[in-house]
């Protein structure tokens, strides 16, 4: 589905701009601890970005049903990635919280593709 495509490009994009700006704007104004979770949040936006862009293409090349996984890593991105740059940049300790979110979302995204893989 081209959606998924987009909204894999999107998310890269901004991936590689959020990570120029943890480089180049960050440094410096915040803690290397927080700069280290910042450039986690950049991490694993990129590698499910990527993900996204798989699923979009593998829904628009088979029959393989991937929405719901496409969806849930899509949530998991702004949840994960999400919580960790507002925590990076606010220091508020209990959006920690939030980020476990985020992480079960992908895990329920890649059991998602796993399943429409396997059923093909």
């Amino acid at each position: 589905m081209k959606l998924f495509v987009i909204l894999g490009a999107v998310n890269a994009f901004i991936s590689v701009a959020l990570g120029a700006f943890g480089a180049h704007g960050l440094e410096g104004k915040i803690s290397d601890h927080y700069l280290a979770v910042w450039e986690t949040a950049v991490q694993y936006q990129m590698f499910h970005a990527m993900g996204l862009i798989a699923i979009g293409i593998l829904i628009g090349m088979t029959d393989i049903p991937m929405n719901v996984a496409g969806w849930l890593m899509f949530a998991g991105i702004i949840f994960f990635s999400g919580s960790l740059y507002v925590l990076a940049v606010s220091g508020i300790s209990i959006l920690g919280a939030v980020t476990p979110i985020g992480g079960v979302l992908f895990l329920a995204a890649w059991v998602m593709v796993i399943i429409g893989i396997v059923k093909v």
